[in-house]
């Protein structure tokens, strides 16, 4: 069930890898468009600018998760590829200790400072309300996402992308019956599909950990494996903090665009909140292609296989190249009909607003790939400097755009803030990995 990804064609162990995390990712977009669906269509235009706008600040808690559990889930495949079946053990015992101890502390600060944070991004008055309440519950519900985060980063570590797929899948499924549930049948209002959310994801990581201890051999874990060491905290946290907060500030450059939005009024929140979605599933390739990556060249610099990292990312560059095209594809092409979805009877507005912002950044998806290839094997090689100090470079070109230039071009500053980011972040990023191949290369020359 585990996957070793230091032999075997790289092709081969790249894609088929892929594919389980590009459909467990397609499933939770999915699941998180129908939740934006059964919001506009049962709620209306307010109810969904509601949920909307609170997507980057949601994403600040997401993303620190998601961020923590991949770093932990680095050095779990490095203890895979390199065969230390203790010091793997001890690893995962020790990321489920401190992923429990900052979901605790993440939601005390989170729920304090809910609403100043949607103060702060000017959150329109009439949905300043169905806002808080949504984002509180999600904050509420952190263990729970922290959680589901650990347990797949745990699994794919050790090369199993299958089984974070199947508790996606029943995750997805779960919260849509709860969102019809609560909205539909109990009336809660937003935070309806918040509760849905929060109870799919509980119930799915409980359920992955009981098979992941249960099923692998090489995860069964014993109380000696439970000790809380300085050494493994610091070798975990290193990797695991940099990375959130990677994720973190570019949640931050979100919410900096996000409250540029907002001056706007709530059609252009409703408009964003769709287009974002679309967005979301048009380039959702290419966090799955950063995934395998991370896992692949952690392996592989586990074994000390160098060549095999170098094969690798060439043929990921020109994955990079083609899902980009694709993706621009679906989210300038189609993007007005699936923005339709989510409004029972959208206004022109609404409409103009959505797909000017998708036809913009669709000319600028190829940046963003190399944003989520070369950060995330960066990361995976232990090069977590660059990988944060682009995060840094995303805000400030996202925070010049808007500051600068939203007087003068009003909406269409909008649009060109999170291109001007992914090509200020992507091109030093994709330069620091072929410095590290340039250095090991040398190196290699010299041993020889």
């Amino acid at each position: 069930m585990t996957k070793d990804m230091t032999t075997g064609s790289p092709w081969k162990i790249i894609i088929f890898f892929s594919i389980p995390i590009l459909l467990g990712n397609l499933f939770q977009q999915f699941y998180n468009m129908v939740d934006a669906i059964i919001v506009g269509q049962f709620l209306g235009e307010d109810a969904l600018a509601a949920v909307g706008c609170t997507g980057s600040i949601m994403f600040l808690v997401l993303g620190f998760a998601m961020g923590i559990a991949q770093g932990f889930g680095i050095l779990i495949s490095h203890a895979f590829g390199a065969k230390d079946e203790e010091r793997l053990k001890h690893y995962v015992a020790v990321s489920l200790i401190l992923g429990f101890i900052s979901s605790l502390l993440i939601t005390a600060l989170t729920i304090t400072l809910s609403k100043n944070l949607l103060l702060f991004m000017k959150t329109p008055e009439n949905i300043l309300d169905m806002a808080n309440s949504y984002i509180t519950v999600i904050y509420a519900g952190t263990i729970a996402t922290m959680a589901f985060n650990i347990t797949s980063s745990i699994l794919r570590g050790v090369g199993d992308s299958k089984t974070p797929l199947y508790f996606l899948v029943l995750s997805s499924i779960l919260n849509i019956l709860l969102d019809l549930f609560f909205i539909v049948i109990l009336h809660t209002g937003p935070e309806g599909a918040a509760y849905a959310t929060v109870i799919a994801q509980g119930l799915s990581a409980l359920f992955c950990f009981l098979y992941m201890f249960t099923r692998f051999e090489i995860l069964k874990l014993n109380r000696k494996d439970f000790y809380l060491d300085y050494k493994s905290s610091v070798e975990l946290l290193s990797i695991g903090i940099p990375m959130s907060i990677n994720y973190s500030v570019t949640a931050i450059g979100v919410m900096i665009l996000q409250g540029a939005v907002n001056v706007f009024g709530s059609s252009a929140v409703a408009a964003i909140a769709a287009a974002s979605k679309v967005e979301t599933l048009a380039t959702q390739t290419m966090p799955t292609l950063g995934t395998t990556m991370s896992t692949y060249c952690g392996q592989n610099l586990g074994a000390k296989k160098y060549d095999r990292i170098f094969d690798g990312m060439k043929k990921a560059f020109f994955l990079v190249l083609a899902i980009s095209v694709l993706g621009a594809i679906i989210s300038a092409g189609f993007g007005k009909y699936i923005v339709c979805w989510f409004l029972s009877e959208p206004s022109e507005l609404v409409l103009d607003y959505a797909t000017t912002y998708l036809h913009t950044v669709s000319w600028f998806f190829i940046p963003l790939a190399m944003i989520f290839l070369y950060r995330s094997a960066l990361q995976g090689l232990d090069q977590t400097l660059v990988p944060v100090m682009s995060g840094i470079l995303e805000l400030v070109f996202r925070f010049l755009v808007i500051t600068f230039c939203l007087t003068p071009f009003g909406y269409t500053a909008v649009c060109y803030a999170s291109p001007a980011a992914w090509i200020g972040a992507g091109f030093p990023l994709l330069i620091t990995y072929l410095l590290w191949k340039r250095k090991i290369q040398l190196q290699q020359i010299s041993e020889n």
